[in-house]
């Protein structure tokens, strides 16, 4: 085995030996540790992807050597390591776009509390791509849950504290609902190693045996992850936990959290349950009405608000109904559009995040649209990256969110009629719906406003940084998605 095949294990392994670490560091050395933990973890997330792409090959690494059933596995593939660097990679930006809000919006002493939260995150992301265990995936689906809750927190105001409990009790019942799940599903094959679970389900399938019990595992699991990735209409925690937590926490909430248990889904119906036996319980119609009422009544939400923190939250709404309609529309196209969604949505929401807490900087640290006027040009940067990341929500030619939709129309074209009408009016509908919402913000940002008091943006190295490599990203995704394309197709035939 070669060194670059031992780099999952080792990243999730020092995330968490980082979050000890950054306990015991002041402030500024436990983010700049942060920093260079994640700048290290992106490097050997990427050759792991290389690797990978050139073996041509999935390879499954087993703890201490021991196999199953007494060993825990990761399974890399191309499409794992592929999420695993995207994830490395936006939670480096956000963490370095917000670091300056960070400082300001909570107290000294707990600041390294903060990076602490970010480095039992950032495992947990890693652990629920790579792991090829449902228990271990049941674990880190709890270390989670507590980062995401401290998270939101951690600034310490009344909002913060209602924000997360409401997303503690929900995420809660999530977790319940997959660990009765797994339980089940324990009980019915005897494995808890994904793809032994997948050989047992199937000889039972053939057989007709435990149907119904099967049938119950799957609505769990199902259920129990909608709630955690916040599909409509289980998504009543996601806006105030999205708008009142830093900056930095919004963006990795938003963009990576939620991404993070799909992404556990979508393994949980190739690698554990089956595709052919997930058709044959007609989940994918499910997960198609809810994605689409998410994808209209989301952007509906969005275009009521007043507040520009709420409006990209209930945005993220609609967008998340996107990848469960990809997922749902029941043609290969439609998977692989969802999961390429999953990464130009991280690469845009993260950044729409970061940006309008530096418009609002500028604005007297207000977020209401009326005081958000001349934002754009009191803080350049900040109005730029907005309006890139709006542009990307809208579906402009050469940014992120044109490509994912015209993906998603290609998975729509190769559905049965029914859903593919139905696709194709929701894709219209929600994108002249993000256009009102989205451009009326642009328009307001850049308003000019002709006496003001407002204070002028001074931005950090680091947030000027991150906004422009945001925009990069976003273009690229845009302009060079056929490689992302490429691999996510290769990835794929893998993952199964």
């Amino acid at each position: 085995m070669s060194l670059v095949q031992n780099f999952p294990f080792l990243n999730i392994i020092m995330c968490l030996a980082s979050g000890v670490i950054s306990s015991v560091l002041p402030a500024k050395k436990a983010r700049a540790w942060t920093l260079m933990l994640l700048a290290i973890l992106l490097v050997m997330s990427g050759s792991v992807l290389a690797f990978v792409e050139k073996s041509g090959e999935p390879y499954v690494y087993m703890m201490g050597h021991f196999p199953a059933p007494w060993g825990n596995e990761i399974r890399v593939g191309v499409l794992e390591a592929l999420m695993a660097a995207a994830f490395c990679l936006i939670m480096l930006l956000s963490v370095a776009g917000g670091g300056k809000y960070i400082a300001l919006e909570i107290t000294e002493k707990k600041q390294n509390l903060f990076y602490v939260l970010v480095n039992l995150m950032m495992s947990s992301l890693l652990a629920l791509i790579y792991t090829n265990d449902m228990f271990t995936a049941y674990v880190f689906i709890e270390i989670n849950t507590i980062a995401a809750g401290g998270l939101i927190l951690i600034r310490e105001t009344g909002h913060t504290l209602v924000a997360a409990t409401k997303y503690m009790i929900m995420s809660l019942i999530g977790s319940g609902l997959i660990l009765i799940g797994i339980s089940m599903l324990y009980g019915i094959t005897g494995h808890l190693l994904m793809s032994n679970m997948k050989d047992t389900i199937a000889k039972l399938n053939e057989t007709g045996q435990y149907t119904m019990p099967l049938t119950v595992v799957i609505v769990l699991i199902c259920v129990g992850l909608a709630i955690k990735s916040a599909l409509f209409p289980f998504h009543s925690w996601l806006p105030d936990a999205y708008s009142y937590g830093t900056a930095a926490s919004s963006a990795i909430l938003s963009s990576l959290v939620s991404k993070s248990y799909i992404f556990l889904l979508l393994k949980i119906f190739y690698r554990v349950i089956g595709i052919p036996i997930i058709e044959m319980h007609h989940v994918g119609n499910l997960l198609f009405f809810l994605g689409v009422l998410g994808m209209i009544l989301g952007s509906v939400r969005a275009i009521r608000q007043v507040d520009i923190r709420r409006m990209i939250a209930y945005s993220s709404v609609a967008q998340i109904g996107y990848i469960y309609m990809g997922i749902g529309i029941g043609t290969k196209a439609g998977m692989l559009a969802a999961m390429f969604h999953i990464i130009s949505h991280a690469a845009s929401k993260s950044m729409l995040f970061i940006a309008a807490r530096g418009l609002s900087e500028v604005s007297k640290d207000s977020k209401l649209f009326m005081d958000l006027k001349g934002a754009g040009y009191r803080n350049r940067i900040a109005g730029i990256g907005f309006a890139a990341g709006a542009l990307s929500m809208i579906g402009i030619p050469l940014f992120a969110g044109f490509t994912s939709k015209v993906y998603f129309a290609m998975g729509a074209l190769e559905a049965i009629p029914s859903k593919m009408w139905i696709a194709m009016i929701a894709l219209a509908i929600s994108t002249i719906l993000n256009a009102v919402y989205f451009l009326h913000t642009i328009m307001t940002i850049y308003t000019p406003v002709s006496e003001t008091k407002m204070p002028v943006g001074k931005n950090t190295l680091s947030y000027t940084a991150a906004i422009c490599i945001f925009v990069a990203l976003n273009l690229f995704l845009g302009i060079g998605s056929n490689l992302i394309w490429q691999a996510i197709s290769a990835g794929v035939q893998m993952f199964a």
